[in-house]
């Protein structure tokens, strides 16, 4: 409660001071590819007006972020704001009994809770039964009617029909599912269509999910319909992005347009060749695969590693040695919001080295994202979207946990000196 009031004081107090111009001066700046020692940073309004030796700059008002590294907002790359740790309540159960307005209660703390930490951008990727409450936490974002990031929003999301759960029940009842079912040449197209018309930002299907004959993971829509959904998103200026998860489904995917690929646990050296060669950037969601198995009861540094974690530690090293962009976004929401740093931690213990993990976390998930000529770098022109943290990150990634000072949109929402 105490951190709510603080952050409606800022969005008060900074909304009466937008005519001035003002020097951030940390120790050091990360402007999305490079440190730069004693530099700072000058906004105005919303965006940033200069950039540069701390010496060569002037602005009306100063602060000061001693110790601290300055970089570019972060953005989450794979987040459900309407999902809240499976540990807490099941997936299952937050679907078919939690109601709209407890989820969209829960979004809007969500949304906050990310913005303290730093992230000033998310892809969310899917309601997971909420329909469109996604798009409506965007908007009331947009209007700052609650604080929180700026979001891409992908609605319902899309399945083939019988693939996706909630599952197991008499067929003579409708329960509600976890994202849209959708078929056919005319069906697909329609849904797609509905999708964008209803406020989402991108399309994401599901290539690949757990409905084989003993409950594997086995793909869904053909690469034909694949191409379909991607041509039909793109006419209208929207990505398809894609849950998959083994070889056969990510192989389909890359074929079939996709811009993203998320999870991919089952990726093959052939696969990842594959998404070097088209582009596809990789989401591996190393949080939200730790998270599952810690509330199975797996004991990190005591008990001897999953099997699932052991194949994610192989497959990103293949990845790697591909070549394959890989993006910061650890499906938060199956763990807790505003811990998002759990994802960059993880993507330096399985191989990335924390300078790569910070262009991942900014320029490139801007890029990726189609936004990388407004946020993710440090420049003039570029939205004054900053964050600063205490310590190096790039020598230590465990200083992103160390949010000291959050602005978005050139608002202070965070200021903890």
């Amino acid at each position: 409660m105490k951190r709510f009031f603080f952050l409606a004081g800022c969005f008060l107090l900074t909304s009466t001071v937008f005519g001035q111009s003002t020097l951030l001066v940390p120790d050091r700046v990360f402007d999305g590819e490079t440190i730069h020692e004693r530099w700072g940073v000058v906004v105005e309004g919303r965006k940033i007006t200069a950039v540069g030796p701390i010496s060569e700059l002037k602005a009306d008002k100063r602060i000061t972020l001693s110790g601290t590294t300055l970089l570019p907002g972060f953005i989450e790359g794979h987040s459900h704001f309407l999902l809240h740790p499976y540990n807490e309540t099941s997936w299952n159960d937050q679907v078919l009994k939690e109601s709209r307005a407890e989820r969209v209660a829960r979004g809007t703390v969500h949304a906050r809770e990310t913005l303290w930490a730093g992230f000033t951008t998310v892809r969310d990727l899917g309601s997971e039964g909420a329909g469109y409450a996604d798009v409506g936490l965007k908007i009331a974002i947009q209007k700052g009617i609650i604080p929180g990031p700026r979001m891409l929003v992908a609605g319902k999301a899309m399945v083939a029909t019988g693939s996706y759960g909630p599952a197991g029940f008499d067929p003579d009842f409708d329960v509600p599912l976890g994202a849209e079912e959708a078929d056919g040449v005319d069906n697909l197209i329609r849904v797609t269509r509905d999708q964008i018309g209803n406020g989402a930002d991108l399309i994401k299907v599901y290539a690949d999910y757990r409905w084989g004959p003993n409950g594997e993971a086995m793909p869904t829509f053909s690469i034909e319909e694949l191409k379909l959904i991607s041509e039909t998103a793109a006419s209208s200026g929207r990505p398809l992005v894609a849950h998959a998860g083994t070889a056969e489904g990510m192989r389909r995917a890359v074929l079939g347009g996709v811009e993203t690929i998320e999870h991919g646990d089952g990726g093959t050296r052939e696969v990842f060749k594959l998404m070097a060669e088209h582009g596809v950037v990789w989401y591996p969601t190393l949080a939200a695969v730790e998270s599952i198995s810690s509330y199975s009861g797996w004991k990190k540094g005591v008990d001897p590693e999953p099997a699932r974690i052991a194949t994610k530690k192989n497959v990103m090293k293949i990845a790697m040695e591909e070549g394959v962009s890989i993006g910061m976004g650890g499906d938060v929401g199956v763990f807790t919001h505003g811990r998002n740093a759990l994802e960059m931690e993880l993507l330096v213990e399985y191989g990335m080295s924390p300078l790569q993990v910070l262009r991942s976390t900014t320029s490139l998930n801007a890029k990726t994202f189609h936004i990388g000529d407004r946020v993710g770098s440090v420049k003039t022109g570029m939205t004054a979207d900053l964050v600063a943290v205490k310590g190096k990150p790039d020598q230590d990634i465990k200083a992103v946990w160390n949010v000291v000072f959050v602005m978005k949109d050139g608002e202070v929402f965070r200021r903890d000196n």
